[in-house]
């Protein structure tokens, strides 16, 4: 008998630490094949990333330039009159100014030192308000003080005759392109004046309109695109894994599916991997865009006024705080969560597979309690879970208000003093708001994380497990096989220290039937496993017409040595697929093999004959049906060597004379080991071999082994017998 492992109903499901490095390096490997789609996928988030960043940079160009439009005005006139008379009382420059003096040329060099650009109209500059701003506090106060910068505001124009009449006497400068008016003038003139003095900023209103709208449908575009490429690279990799882990799981020995149960593999290969695409499509971008986002918007804010940033940067500490306190909190609460959930469900699991004695022995109630007491855990968990993100939620917004509130107070100030303009102090509301979309974000994908993390090493702690046959054969068989089989000395353990077949000789000539019988455990069914490499010798060796089958390739053992099972699995496909196997057998082909197996009677009066499709395992026919299929499937493959373990057992008596007539034709010409426990499916056997404790006590024939009055006797005695009463 197979060696079992001690297993729970349920899997205890494993929390992962939160970010594993090693994990991550290889589910990264498994995106290798889709670097392109990757490559693309992070252009085309970079670019919608500098999209949005780039929306509130134009509203503010837009209020600032066109919607405002005020200009800040540097007479140099005063300049020199000033620098005049600090030259004739014998005064330094102010301590404050960068500049050596007030000269006009030290004006224009101190303009083009910040990068300002202006427009000189006479004995004046002119620059926008929001350049103007890149003077310092300090440099601005002096320019004021001593009347060369100007309190005022004044707006300038492309200078035409429709502009130079609508501007009237309040016209300043006769530069032959540009023109000026004390924006103070723009509240008396007439509409029409006004529209045709302002018809190249509502020219330009329509210019940024039509960019804004622009720029949202490549946000629009390069969004879809990064969505797109990420989730085709998160399903690829799916993809891949899935393969491998199948793959992986099809060559390995049954020792493997004795340490993982089917429904550990099932879950690797859906849930685990599952969350493994939401690291690709969820997280892993996200938290790129989220980063950049923040990032970009820190870099913005300082592009655009650095006091007014700096401001705001001083409040983003606490934030950085609750984030990272908010993580440990989170991780703590995700693993009490997956705890209890497993908890349940390995309750759930254990106990409904079980119901039958709950009812039997009436513990309904103790049941009720003891799933109570679970269920409440895994109520207090999520409330707990619930309770962190409950907290984590308002005191971000309460940070993101408190931000706001700072911006609005402080760029007040500025504003009043000159030190920031309407535009900017837009443009700063809205990235602060941008700015703390992602920090909710990132916190709200830190379980996905380490879900991910989870599904990752659970995927590969079954990777790691290699407890596949070794299929390094390289020899042929000669042709035709012949179908000898020579057991020499074979011992096998499943579990060490309980040996299940002990120095196991024994020869099946070519085209011989060999039955083997004995007690439950005395290794019958292990012989089965090791003619077919399911499992390999501990010691000793398997010979096929004189080859050790350790120097044969898998697929040429498994072609030449087929064996029918007791309990016959079907897959869910027609009768046809099912006799086929994936070779490429004509109709023809399969319904002789079913007519020769006794099968093709019943085969026929099914809904759609050949044709008519099979759930899994096929339960829609009987036990005897599958069976008679399966002896169809052998004879279609035409195997050399046929292995039939139990396939006669549990079967009816009319059933069983179809099978015995069957059994004629597929062991023909062919050389057969027979597993039995019903000695009457074996009196015709050219041999019986019996076995006890995994060793060969008696062979014969049945004629042979009765007389003898050894073990097969009584075995035969004790089962008639038995019946007979």
């Amino acid at each position: 008998m197979r060696g079992q492992h001690a297993q729970g109903p349920l899997e205890q499901e494993q929390v992962a630490k939160g970010y594993d490095p090693v994990v991550m390096r290889r589910i990264l490997g498994f995106a290798r094949p889709y670097k392109l789609a990757a490559i693309l996928a992070l252009l085309a988030l970079a670019i919608s990333t500098a999209g949005e960043l780039l929306l509130p940079v134009m509203l503010q160009r837009a209020v600032d330039e066109h919607l405002l439009a005020t200009h800040r005005r540097f007479d140099l006139e005063q300049a020199a009159e000033v620098e005049q008379q600090l030259r004739e009382e014998d005064r330094p420059p102010p301590a404050d100014f960068p500049a050596d003096s007030l000269h006009p040329d030290s004006i224009v060099a101190l303009l083009e030192a910040n990068q300002i650009t202006y427009v000189r109209l006479g004995e004046a500059l002119y620059a926008l308000e929001s350049e103007a701003q890149r003077l310092s506090g300090a440099e601005q106060e002096v320019l004021r003080e001593h009347g060369i910068l100007d309190h005022a505001g004044y707006y300038l124009f492309p200078l035409s005759e429709e502009t130079r009449e609508a501007a009237g006497d309040e016209l300043i400068g006769e530069n032959a392109e540009t023109g000026a008016v004390p924006t103070a003038v723009l509240e008396q003139l007439p509409e029409e004046d006004l529209r045709r003095l302002r018809s190249h900023d509502i020219d330009g209103v329509v210019r940024v309109s039509f960019l804004f709208l622009g720029v949202l449908v490549f946000v629009l575009i390069f969004t879809f695109a990064q969505t797109y490429l990420t989730a085709y690279v998160g399903q690829g990799v799916m993809k891949d894994l899935r393969m491998r882990l199948f793959d992986h799981t099809v060559h390995q020995a049954l020792r493997f599916l004795d340490h993982n149960p089917v429904g550990k593999i099932v879950t690797r290969l859906t849930n685990d991997v599952e969350t493994i695409n939401e690291l690709f499509t969820q997280v892993l971008v996200n938290l790129l865009k989220d980063v950049a986002i923040m990032i970009g918007v820190v870099i913005t804010l300082y592009l655009l006024n650095p006091r007014l940033a700096t401001v705001v940067v001083l409040t983003l500490p606490p934030v950085l705080v609750l984030t990272l306190v908010f993580r440990v909190r989170a991780r703590n609460a995700f693993r009490r969560v997956r705890h209890a959930v497993s908890n349940v469900n390995a309750f759930l699991s254990e106990h409904i597979s079980g119901m039958a004695i709950v009812q039997m022995f009436v513990k309904e109630e103790r049941t009720d309690r003891r799933f109570e007491r679970r269920n409440r855990e895994l109520l207090d968990a999520n409330l707990g879970e619930m309770y962190v993100f409950a907290t984590f939620r308002p005191l971000i917004d309460l940070l993101s208000t408190t931000s706001i509130a700072a911006v609005v107070f402080f760029g007040a100030r500025f504003y009043l003093d000159g030190l920031v303009t309407l535009g900017v102090l837009i443009a700063f509301l809205n990235l602060v708001r941008m700015f703390y979309r992602p920090v909710m974000d990132i916190a709200e994908k830190f379980n996905l994380l380490q879900s991910a993390m989870a599904g990752g090493e659970r995927v590969f702690s079954v990777l790691d497990q290699d407890d596949r046959v070794p299929d390094n054969g390289v020899q042929r068989l000669p042709r035709p096989v012949r179908g000898e089989l020579v057991f020499e000395h074979v011992s096998f353990q499943y579990v060490p220290g309980e040996p299940v077949l002990r120095d196991l000789s024994f020869h099946v000539k070519p085209g011989e039937t060999v039955a083997i019988v004995g007690f439950t455990g005395a290794g019958k069914t292990t012989i089965a496993n090791l003619l077919t490499r399911l499992w390999d010798v501990d010691e000793g060796r398997i010979l096929l017409d004189g080859i050790d089958i350790r120097d044969l390739p898998l697929s040429e053992l498994r072609s030449a040595i087929q064996p029918i099972q007791q309990d016959v699995f079907l897959f869910d496909d027609t009768v046809a697929e099912n006799i086929r196997l994936g070779k490429p057998f004509s109709d023809d082909q399969v319904v002789e093999a079913a007519r020769t197996a006794q099968a093709s009677e019943f085969i026929e009066r099914l809904p759609h004959g050949y044709y008519t499709p099979l759930n899994e395992g096929a339960t829609v026919i009987s036990t005897g049906q599958r069976q008679l299929i399966a002896f169809a499937r052998v004879l279609a493959h035409d195997p050399p060597v046929l292995i039939m373990d139990e396939a006669t057992a549990n079967i009816d008596t009319e059933t069983e004379v179809l099978i015995q007539q069957a059994l004629k034709h597929v062991l023909a010409g062919r050389s057969a080991v027979v597993i039995a426990h019903r000695l009457s499916t074996i009196k015709h056997a050219d041999r019986i071999l019996v076995l006890a404790h995994g060793e060969l006590v008696e062979q014969g024939t049945h004629w042979e082994l009765l007389q003898n009055s050894g073990l097969y006797s009584t075995l035969y005695k004790f089962q008639y017998e038995g019946l007979e009463r």
